[in-house]
């Protein structure tokens, strides 16, 4: 169907046995699936089982480094310790590598484009990490991002109660809207995009280099 819409969800700083799990029940509520960028430092044996049910139910686990520091003050060496340490630790939870990498604070240099391999993805936030931004303000935020080919960004830390209250609402809206939600692999696949390297995608039709 070429006129149906794609979108990818997306939630950083997990995983926990908490917040996570009440994301999870509401993806599976609407029988929907999202990506999921995680902290290495977060996953131990029993979130490991989280991301295990979050696999089986057709969602995604990708890197968001090993501590969420900021990156852009690191050397080569600490970079690449970030983002081994954390493919390492979800490929010995899920069986998979993730090829996917979100930066923490969307904060990114040279240094980091030329020693990570994974496809950089930002997205289009709701500042879902303020406690001041209501679950109704975070629903219409990322409702008025929505848009064929977008990565939409939001948070599943542990005790973050009001974008899971939004999430409940989020879905809803986008499936009345027209569209289909899927993982950030599936989004570059369906549209027939192969990720580019210097590229921070928040839509897979970016063309734009972060650097030269």
């Amino acid at each position: 169907m070429n006129d149906e819409k794609i979108l990818a969800l997306t939630f950083d700083d997990g995983p926990n046995t908490t917040t996570t799990c009440e994301v999870l029940d509401i993806l599976e509520k609407y029988n929907v699936t999202a990506s999921f960028f995680v902290c290495g430092d977060n996953i131990d044996s029993e979130t490991a089982e989280v991301m295990r049910r979050a696999v089986k139910m057709g969602c995604e686990i990708q890197n968001h480094s090993r501590t969420h520091s900021d990156m852009t003050k690191m050397t080569k060496e600490e970079i690449l310790q970030e983002v081994v340490y954390t493919s390492d630790a979800v490929e010995k939870a899920v069986g998979k590598r993730p090829e996917f990498f979100r930066p923490p604070y969307i904060a990114v240099n040279e240094l980091m484009f030329e020693n990570i391999e994974l496809t950089f993805i930002q997205g289009a936030g709701a500042e879902d990490y303020l406690d001041e931004v209501s679950a109704e303000e975070r629903c219409k935020r990322i409702i008025a991002q929505a848009k064929d080919g977008m990565v939409l960004l939001l948070h599943d830390a542990k005790g973050n109660f009001r974008t899971v209250k939004a999430l409940d609402m989020i879905i809803p809206k986008l499936k009345e809207d027209g569209f289909r939600m899927v993982t950030i692999s599936e989004l570059f696949k369906e549209r027939s995009v192969s990720p580019q390297h210097g590229i921070l995608y928040t839509n897979v039709f970016q063309k734009e280099r972060y650097y030269h």
